[in-house]
């Protein structure tokens, strides 16, 4: 797969003659290698998985069921630890952090979103999208204002105090996606985040989640059966046998 070219940032000054620091990827792949027991034989899912994704960038990973995806997702997104290889972040390596600063780097950088909304069902759309934000030390009124901005801009400001029993697919979806960038992270991951919907609602969400990861500069990695909507991405990959390729 060929590379793509870092971003530099034209206000860091790399020192005498004005040259500019060229920064890393925001996240990179390194030959992750990431394997499972069952039973007495070994499958390995990854086999030397290499990426580089830039800020600001939005990938589709496209293959089929089994080949890997959500374990991909997990490794990148710090869920998992990768038996070979590394993850990095800012072009540090990650996998030898603590389980908390790794932790610390999920709550605040990092965010996902599955195909089951995953929604407290006691709670409503808007205390939803609260949670994340007190649990990273917001004061409710901060987090509350940037909850409601969020489900506004997601088109649900008639609907934050509704339940999630009281939402549509499409509407839990998207409280969905806003808990997921309610703090501000700098990665998204989806995992077949419109495979549960109709294909009317799927276009509708893939969109809002596509436009509110532009609207803020996230770079967003979305696994997707859908080639039509996967098509509005700035890049597709796959996996064949264990090993990311451009498509």
């Amino acid at each position: 797969m060929s590379d793509v070219d870092t971003h530099t940032d034209p206000q860091d000054d790399g020192g005498p003659g004005g040259a500019y620091e060229e920064r890393p990827p925001l996240l990179v792949l390194d030959g992750v290698v990431r394997r499972y027991r069952q039973g007495e034989a070994t499958l390995e899912v990854l086999a030397g998985a290499s990426m580089v994704m830039n800020a600001g960038e939005s990938i589709a990973l496209i293959a089929p069921s089994g080949t890997g995806k959500s374990t991909l997702l997990h490794v990148a997104g710090l869920l998992e630890r990768p038996d070979s290889g590394e993850v990095f972040l800012d072009g540090e390596p990650t996998s030898g952090l603590s389980d908390d600063a790794r932790t610390a780097i999920r709550r605040n950088q990092i965010g996902f979103v599955y195909q089951f909304h995953h929604l407290l069902p006691e709670f409503s759309a808007l205390e939803n999208v609260v949670m994340p934000q007190l649990i990273r030390g917001l004061a409710p009124a901060e987090a509350k204002s940037r909850a409601e901005d969020l489900l506004g801009y997601l088109g649900l400001g008639k609907r934050l105090t509704h339940r999630p029993a009281e939402l549509s697919g499409g509407e839990q979806q998207r409280v969905a996606i806003a808990r997921a960038v309610a703090n501000a992270p700098r990665l998204l991951f989806a995992d077949e985040p419109t495979g549960n919907l109709d294909p009317t609602t799927s276009a509708h969400v893939f969109q809002t989640l596509t436009a509110l990861a532009r609207a803020s500069g996230l770079s967003a990695m979305v696994a997707t059966h859908n080639l039509d909507l996967a098509a509005t991405l700035d890049r597709r990959v796959t996996l064949r046998d264990g090993v990311l390729v451009e498509v």
